[in-house]
């Protein structure tokens, strides 16, 4: 059991080659996108990996400060961060993420998969007809 495994819950065996690749797409296009743990994380270990919905959101979660770490760390160098704004985004970042987590550690797997599959379509579809 890891620190990070509930007391008691059995140890699950996961596919460490599938996690490594998963981990190096989310990385590549959270560097190049802004984007890996959610959009790009979590449905390759709903769908590649065999998590279920709600590990697969949490485990994403545990990915995000290594990736956002390197990432942003290799962008300041150009000087293309905001810094202002990002310390902005940071404060309701950290309110949200904690009733976000909340709301996660409750949420059904199956209406959390038609929640997140909604979000992505929807800002899919901003995306394309915004510009």
């Amino acid at each position: 059991m890891t620190v990070l495994e509930p007391a008691g819950a059995p140890r699950l065996q996961r596919p460490t080659p599938k996690l490594v690749a998963i981990g190096v797409i989310g990385g590549l296009l959270s560097g190049l996108l802004g984007v890996g743990g959610g959009t790009i994380m979590v449905p390759l270990l709903v769908f590649w990996a065999g998590f279920a919905q709600r590990d697969a959101h949490a485990t994403s979660l545990g990915a995000i400060i290594p990736i956002s770490v390197v990432s942003a760390t290799t962008l300041a160098t150009g000087a293309h961060i905001d810094a202002r704004a990002a310390i902005l985004l940071s404060i309701g970042a950290i309110a949200g993420a904690r009733v976000g987590a909340g709301a996660l550690a409750r949420a059904d797997d199956r209406k959390l998969q038609w929640l997140f599959s909604t979000f992505l379509l929807a800002a899919a579809v901003l995306m394309l007809v915004q510009r």
